[in-house]
């Protein structure tokens, strides 16, 4: 059994080997650059033009560039050109934005300053660009680019018309690219509420909103928020209501430089969704999964009430009824000195721990009036370094087992307790239910009011529709073919490793192993095992003829008898020896000797009949073909 599981397990490995080898040389070849016909029906789809024509840098004649590259050094993987189409919006939409035209037509700078701060800082002067990526993978893909660091950033522009939250969802989405990491600052957007006095120029951090929505970071806080403005229906006042944090892990959108699609998706039923790249991270109620809650809870604690004098609120009291005990001695140190105790042999009682320094000097600028007396500087005592110890010796404390401590009465339960006192509850005064919060407030233009300490994040393809077909389209025909591009011109799998491993050097250990233990394991299974003779039982059925066990196993029998006699014959040598150089008289008398040797032989043969019986016995009883049901 040990060895088919052996077996086995030498086989599972050599899969598992050749299909780790079989996936480097496929991610090698991919590394080494895709053909054009696989990317074009992989990545780009039937609606993206990839150039045939790759711009290789070289001047003079193509024959000659192709016989020269051959005999250079390996190139980079090439990456196609894509001609970029811009994304045109279709169906029912109430704002789209491309930045293709190049300009900020649209798109009003604020000119205000913020309150409450200095006047340094309070100007929205930062600057805003259109423009391509960095790093694009999509030349002539614009798009709005935050240029400032550590400075107060704010733009918005009008909606087509003002979107009413009625019996149709809410979707909006937008592009971000944080193309220099983000260190602190946010990336979200606001849907600025419809009001008569709304002032683009005067766009502030104070401008009523009625959602806000979109990345945000500081340190290792990472944030996707969604914050609506409820209006309380009795007073008419605003409070800010913040989704749950989402339980996804959000870092890699601030680290990887990539392009990603936020979405937000409120439904007439109050439901909500929050995706990054077309998947949920976050989903809930307005009315259960919100904080603080929409609607107030219907009874509060009353603020007039107040707790009685004479409440009691200690479970457990001293017991009244409790007497020390006159043995009780609460005087008895918690250690004594250790009676049995013995002072080691070679203990030097006349010798200190410590001694002045004999090489020591006194420094030739010592001043004794300023300084006072000069003492040479201490240092362990030589003599005491072999001995178990110097100076006057005292027994060791041990725990005292008279100590019992200050004496405390016992806690019994406390026959007046009361429980925790809390305030009555009364009616809310300010209790209302609102069981529709989707149907917010009317909102007329969108605004980014930003400060970030890290520069150059790029917005891209904002979208607000009533129509999820619509944004799904929108989505696809921008950030579709960001997506595809970026993929498109990501390094294989085996370059992948090779850059993680240099950035994380223990990585060199896990692929030594994934490749090295297999390949140790197997030879040590398939090369040095032994060959192991099959069972009768191991068999096939077939028409050639089997050796029979009962057959082997007397064969074996043999052999060791063979072998007892041959280890018997040299002592029955040594003993008939002296007996060579006499004659006995049996030699005289032929007829007792063969009588002596008839009796030998007869011995002989009911011993040999004997074995035999007893092998023929064991051999049908360990055959499994001839292995009987034992009868109580």
């Amino acid at each position: 059994m040990i060895h088919l599981f052996l077996q086995t397990m030498a086989q599972t490995l050599r899969l598992c080997v050749v299909a780790v080898l079989a996936l480097a040389l496929i991610s090698l070849s991919q590394a080494q650059g895709p053909s054009e016909e696989d990317l074009v029906e992989d990545i780009m789809g039937d609606e993206m033009d990839v150039e045939d024509d790759l711009d290789l840098g070289i001047a003079g004649d193509e024959e000659e560039e192709e016989e020269a590259a051959k005999e250079a050094e390996p190139a980079a993987p090439l990456i196609p050109k894509v001609t970029y189409k811009a994304p045109e919006p279709m169906g029912e939409h109430f704002f789209a934005e491309s930045f293709d035209r190049g300009t900020l037509d649209s798109w009003v700078l604020s000119k205000a300053k913020k309150e409450d701060i200095d006047e340094d800082i309070a100007k929205y002067d930062g600057q805003w660009s259109v423009e391509d990526m960095k790093d694009s993978k999509l030349p002539g893909d614009k798009g709005l680019v935050l240029k400032s660091r550590a400075k107060h950033h704010a733009i918005s522009a009008q909606l087509l018309r003002p979107f009413i939250f009625d019996s149709k969802p809410l979707i909006l989405q937008y592009e971000v690219n944080f193309q220099t990491g983000i260190d602190c600052g946010g990336a979200y957007i606001k849907l600025l509420t419809q009001t008569p006095d709304l002032d683009l120029d005067q766009f502030v951090d104070k401008t009523p909103y009625t959602i806000m929505f979109g990345p945000d970071k500081c340190g290792e806080d990472y944030k996707l928020h969604l914050i609506f403005r409820h209006k309380n229906p009795k007073t008419g006042e605003y409070e800010e209501k913040h989704a749950k944090k989402p339980d996804a892990d959000l870092r890699t959108y601030y680290t990887d430089k990539k392009t990603h699609l936020y979405t937000l998706v409120l439904n007439p039923d109050n439901s909500f969704e929050v995706l990054v790249d077309q998947t949920v991270v976050n989903s809930g109620n307005l009315l259960t999964d919100m904080t603080p809650a929409v609607n107030p809870a219907a009874e509060i604690e009353d603020p007039e009430d107040s707790k009685p004098e004479d409440w009691d609120e200690m479970p457990k009291i001293q017991d009244p009824a409790a007497v020390k005990p006159e043995d009780w001695d609460e005087d008895a140190p918690a250690q004594i000195p250790d009676e049995a105790a013995v002072k080691p042999d070679g203990w030097l009682d006349d010798e200190p721990d410590y001694i002045s320094d004999p090489e020591a000097v006194k420094p030739e600028d010592w001043d004794e009036d300023m300084d006072g007396e000069w003492e040479a500087p201490q240092v362990p005592n030589p003599a005491c370094e072999a001995a178990p110890g110097c100076g006057a010796w005292q027994r060791p404390n041990v725990d005292n087992p008279s100590y019992k401590g200050k004496w405390k009465p016992a806690m019994i339960d406390n026959p007046n307790y009361q429980g925790v006192w809390k305030p009555r509850k009364v009616a809310n005064p300010d209790f209302f239910e609102d069981l529709h919060p989707f149907r917010m407030s009317p909102f007329s233009a969108v605004g980014l009011e930003l400060w970030s300490m890290s520069s150059d994040i790029f917005f891209d393809n904002f979208f607000i529709t009533n129509e999820r077909h619509t944004a799904d389209r929108w989505a696809t025909d921008g950030w579709g073919l960001k997506k595809a591009a970026e993929g498109a011109a990501e390094p294989g799998l085996a370059t992948q490793m090779l850059t993680a491993a240099e950035e994380r050097p223990w990585l060199w250990v896990v692929y030594v192993l994934t490749v090295a233990l297999p390949l140790v394991l197997i030879v040590v299974f398939c090369c040095t095992g032994k060959k192991k003779s099959p069972d009768a039982g191991e068999y096939k059925k077939t028409d050639e003829p089997q050796p029979d066990v009962k057959e082997e196993e007397a064969a074996a029998a043999e052999e060791e008898e063979e072998e007892e006699e041959a280890a018997v014959a040299p002592k029955e040598q040594q003993e008939s020896a002296p007996a060579a150089d006499k004659k006995s008289d049996a030699e005289d008398s032929p007829a007792e000797k063969g009588e002596e040797e008839e009796e030998e032989e007869e011995e002989a043969q009911d011993e040999n009949d004997a074995s035999a019986e007893t092998l023929e016995d064991d051999v049908l009883r360990r055959s499994p073909r001839n292995r009987r049901v034992r009868k109580e």
